[in-house]
C-alpha cells in the first residue's frame, strides 16, 4: 500500500474551509479574496451588474397574455356518475352531491365505465363520454350556457399602458 492508494472512509465528510480567522489556519489575512476592489470588500447581490440596469429591471413586467372570454368547466367523469347511483343525473344532483359547485359550469369527461343506462344533463359533454352514455342505454341532455355567444370580460383583463 502506498500513500497514493488511501481513500477516506466510506460515509466520510470533510469540513469546509473556514476563512478570514487569522493567519493560523490557511485563508487569513485576504481570506482568498484577493486585494481591494468591491468583490473584496463585502458580498454582491444575486443579480448585480456592476451598476448597468440590471436584466430583471430592463425585460417588460406583465408578459404573455389572459383570455379574458375563456369558458372554464368543472370536469365530472363517468367514474364519478356511476357512483352516484341515480338513473337521471341532472345539474342539481351533481350539485347537492358536491361534485360541482352551483353556478358552475360543468362537462362530463369520459374516464370510467357505467354499469347500467343513465340520463344525463349536463353543460358539456367529451365525444367518448357521450358515446359511452349511449352505448349503455342512456340519454344526453345538453343544458343551455347562460351567455349567448361569450361569456363577459372579466375585470382582470390586463390594461394597455
Amino acid at each position: 500500500m502506498k500513500l497514493h492508494d488511501l481513500t477516506p472512509p466510506k460515509g466520510s465528510t470533510k469540513r469546509k474551509r473556514i476563512v478570514g480567522r487569522g493567519i493560523a489556519g490557511k485563508g487569513g489575512k485576504t481570506a482568498g479574496r484577493g486585494t481591494k476592489g468591491q468583490k473584496a470588500r463585502r458580498q454582491i447581490p444575486a443579480g448585480f451588474e456592476g451598476g448597468q440596469l440590471p436584466l430583471l429591471q430592463r425585460i417588460p413586467k406583465l408578459r404573455g397574455f389572459t383570455n379574458p372570454f375563456r369558458v372554464e368547466y368543472t370536469p365530472v367523469n363517468l367514474d364519478a356518475i356511476s357512483t352516484l347511483g341515480v338513473t337521471d343525473v341532472t345539474l342539481e344532483v351533481l350539485y347537492s352531491r358536491g361534485l360541482a359547485k352551483r353556478g358552475d359550469l360543468v362537462k362530463v369527461l369520459g374516464r370510467g365505465n357505467l354499469a347500467g343506462a343513465v340520463n344525463v344533463t349536463a353543460h358539456g359533454f367529451s365525444a367518448s363520454a357521450q358515446a359511452a352514455i349511449e352505448s349503455a342505454g342512456g340519454t344526453v341532455t345538453t343544458e343551455a350556457l347562460p351567455f349567448a355567444v361569450r361569456p363577459p370580460a372579466s375585470g382582470n383583463q390586463h390594461q394597455n399602458r
